[in-house]
């Protein structure tokens, strides 16, 4: 069966990524159907107060329509409010910080969006992601995108043999400038279109004016790693580990102590936030203790050399993999700072994503 017989869905988001990855795949022969996901309509523009995806839409449905491709609506709002964002608040509640960039991927943006696109008639799903996908033997496999400075592989970690044996990420070996360029030479009304940024779906926000509508604040004390208070803050659910102190979080250092640059060390169940200034060895961690382990390919035998990643385009750094009975840890060769509980730590060979795990407290 050629391409031409074959029927694509894309998620078209109304950036200039999924519609140059439409482009290609219309131009490899494919039938394709673009697809807008409606996922939070919270988000309010504030110059016009309409809501942020509305723009987002007619944006996408330009590019359809300069495309001549047909346009379809996904709703996976109730979807993803329950089961992201809802989430998404209890860890913080926990004292966590959570990606939900990735829970988006893995329970949203692959499985519902194929579900749906299945309905449609689609062979394959793709995104605009800057990330590869290759089949080596009977094994699919996930590789960073060729862009360093866009890769996306880090928010994907969770997906599955079943998930990539489907899906296509047509601009996975192009870099954003390419991209733009392709976009502009054929006067896409997006080509220059600023990149998202923020949560997935929700946009850039305040983190703490935004949890602070789900999670009332609770003021604690500030205190060293010796345990002598120095200041207040509105309530640990709303830092991060490895965040600058300062007032625009809520936190304030006592006058009568050195007004140095302090961060955030660690958060503790009685509410209490420990801080350190820089360079101080309570800053840092070696050893990192996995939950919610996940193989991209289950029957792999995984190294015990790897490399990590703690963020997204964050440093690569080299360590030991090791199971344990109860679990998984990541040994990295020199102590990191800002390693943060709910987050997730993400195991590349080379350029490939091995799998992953979220950070244990």
């Amino acid at each position: 069966m050629k391409n031409n017989q074959k029927t694509v869905v894309i998620g078209l988001s109304g950036g200039v990524d999924s519609a140059v990855a439409a482009l290609l795949l219309k131009k490899k022969g494919y039938k394709v159907i673009a697809a807008f996901m409606k996922n939070f309509s919270d988000t309010k523009n504030p110059l016009t107060g309409d809501c942020s995806y509305l723009e987002e839409k007619k944006m996408a449905q330009r590019v359809a329509s300069k495309l001549k491709i047909p346009f379809v609506v996904f709703d996976f709002e109730k979807e993803y409010k329950n089961l992201v964002m809802d989430q998404m608040y209890k860890d913080y509640q926990k004292g966590l910080t959570p990606n939900p960039d990735i829970s988006c991927n893995t329970i949203i943006k692959f499985p519902l969006f194929w579900e749906e696109a299945k309905k449609l008639g689609a062979d394959y799903i793709a995104m605009g992601h800057y990330a590869r996908i290759k089949k080596v033997g009977k094994e699919f496999q996930l590789f960073a995108g060729k862009d360093k400075s866009k890769d996306q592989s880090y928010f994907l970690y969770e997906l599955s043999q079943q998930d990539l044996s489907h899906t296509l990420f047509p601009i996975g070996n192009l870099t954003k400038e390419e991209v733009r360029k392709t976009a502009k030479s054929l006067n896409f009304p997006n080509w220059n279109k600023k990149s998202t940024r923020g949560i997935c779906f929700v946009g850039k926000v305040n983190m703490i004016s935004f949890l602070s509508k789900k999670i009332k604040k609770s003021p604690g004390k500030v205190i060293t790693p010796e345990g002598k208070t120095i200041g207040t803050h509105d309530g640990v659910q709303y830092y991060t580990i490895g965040q600058k102190v300062g007032p625009h979080l809520g936190i304030e250092i006592k006058k009568e102590f050195p007004q140095e640059k302090y961060y955030i060390a660690d958060k503790l169940k009685n509410n209490k936030l420990v801080v350190a200034p820089n360079g101080h060895p309570s800053l840092k961690k070696q050893e990192v203790k996995l939950i919610n382990f996940h193989l991209i390919n289950q029957k792999e035998r995984v190294p015990k050399k790897l490399k990590a990643r703690i963020r997204h385009l964050g440093i690569l750094h080299s360590g030991n993999f090791e199971k344990e009975n109860q679990g998984y840890k990541f040994n990295f060769d020199r102590p990191l700072e800002a390693i943060a509980p709910g987050q997730s730590l993400v195991l590349y060979s080379k350029n490939r994503v091995i799998g992953g795990g979220q950070i244990a407290k």
